[in-house]
């Protein structure tokens, strides 16, 4: 342990939380049972989450209001019993603190007005002043404040981050992509150029993180959602050795001196899971066509050696199927992992959720259905 702490044990603890489920299953502690939370728990699939962003206007509307992001944070933990909440914001707030200027059109999903697009584009990125972020980290501040209750909080909050691969991506593409072909001939093409943005944004993903830690995010995830589109070799040249200079910069202690476990997620990614083994991290992330009985082979490690959580990972699209159909495949992804560690040391554990973002069609109740499920047959793992 680098940082002061009051030591390794209360560090370890988790005692500022009500349900620190989350965080012990991060450490790879025994819990009574699954953790899950949901990615994009806070969306458009809520009818009130709609409502505050009429309200707000826009997105970004929403995600600069401290008022508006700590009410759609919260909206899912009023309707269900999740064990963590996560930061509403996006992965794009890095580049548009950079100058690229984001903008969310109706039903487009998000644009830059100034893509990354010459030599001379890519000269001029440096890391944004953090102060043209504060938006964000009043919101970390305020959620932690509003999660509070009789001195402790209901559960934990997690800070995000785009990997420095993703962010790139939408930078040079300037919007989503459905073939990359811009951001990969500038990969291939100019091989330097590439390097030097993802520097830049390694370095300013390392900041933003830090400064969500500082405002009080309990965890940190780093968002490598289109790392699984690179050719093998690519991958680990481009996304994951710089996932790794993220990492190395992060703080290891938050504002209450607890631990602050990091989480990486590539979607499709799971052929490189014995790389990303070496990642400086807690958890790794895994999408739906993980199997995840050979993931906790590969890399959950044994008891009290060590090893990483894994999270995830089950379709999005299962939450279609009605609540019975939902229940199945919800055990199917739990006996898949298996008993998870229960000692008293650290061991093999899994956090529960999918193996990507919720749709904005899903069945608020069908949601209610999976939560259920994964509570009750992972306390029944545990008899």
């Amino acid at each position: 342990m680098t940082e002061s702490t009051p030591n390794a044990q209360a560090a370890l603890s988790f005692d500022t939380l009500h349900n620190p489920t989350f965080l012990q299953a991060c450490m790879r502690q025994a819990t009574p049972h699954t953790p899950l939370w949901l990615m994009r728990q806070a969306g458009r699939y809520l009818p009130e989450y709609v409502a505050t962003r009429a309200k707000a206007g826009s997105f970004m509307g929403l995600a600069t209001n401290t008022d508006y992001a700590t009410e759609v944070t919260l909206q899912p933990l009023e309707r269900y019993p999740l064990d963590a909440a996560i930061l509403f914001s996006d992965i794009l707030t890095v580049p548009d603190a950079m100058g690229l200027e984001l903008s969310f059109a109706q039903g487009e999903g998000p644009r830059f007005a100034h893509p990354v697009v010459t030599e001379a584009d890519v000269a001029k990125l440096e890391v944004p002043d953090m102060a043209k972020l504060q938006y964000v980290f009043d919101a970390v501040r305020s959620i932690r404040k509003a999660l509070t209750v009789d001195g402790k909080g209901r559960v934990p909050l997690i800070g995000f981050s785009g990997s420095p691969w993703t962010l790139a991506c939408y930078m040079v593409e300037g919007k989503g992509s459905d073939d990359y072909r811009l951001v990969k001939t500038m990969l291939y093409s100019r091989p330097d150029l590439m390097h030097r943005m993802l520097a830049v944004n390694a370095d300013s993903v390392a900041a933003y993180l830090n400064a969500q830690i500082d405002a009080g995010a309990q965890a940190v995830m780093v968002f490598d959602s289109w790392g699984g589109v690179l050719a093998d070799g690519a991958f680990q040249a481009f996304s994951l050795a710089y996932t790794a200079r993220v990492l190395a910069q992060l703080k290891r202690f938050g504002t209450d001196g607890k631990v602050v476990p990091r989480i990486v997620f590539t979607k499709g990614g799971g052929l490189w899971l014995k790389d990303m083994q070496a990642l400086d991290c807690e958890v790794l992330g895994l999408d739906w066509t993980v199997n995840l009985a050979q993931a906790r082979a590969l890399v959950g490690g044994s008891e009290n050696g060590p090893g990483k959580a894994l999270q995830g990972n089950i379709d999005p699209n299962v939450l279609f199927a009605p609540p019975a159909a939902i229940a199945a495949e919800v055990a199917k992804v739990l006996d898949s992992f298996g008993a998870p560690y229960q000692g008293s040391g650290t061991g093999p554990t899994h956090i529960f959720n999918l193996g990507h973002g919720i749709s904005q069609y899903t069945p608020p109740e069908h949601v209610a259905a999976l939560v259920e499920a994964v509570h009750s047959h992972s306390k029944r793992q545990r008899m």
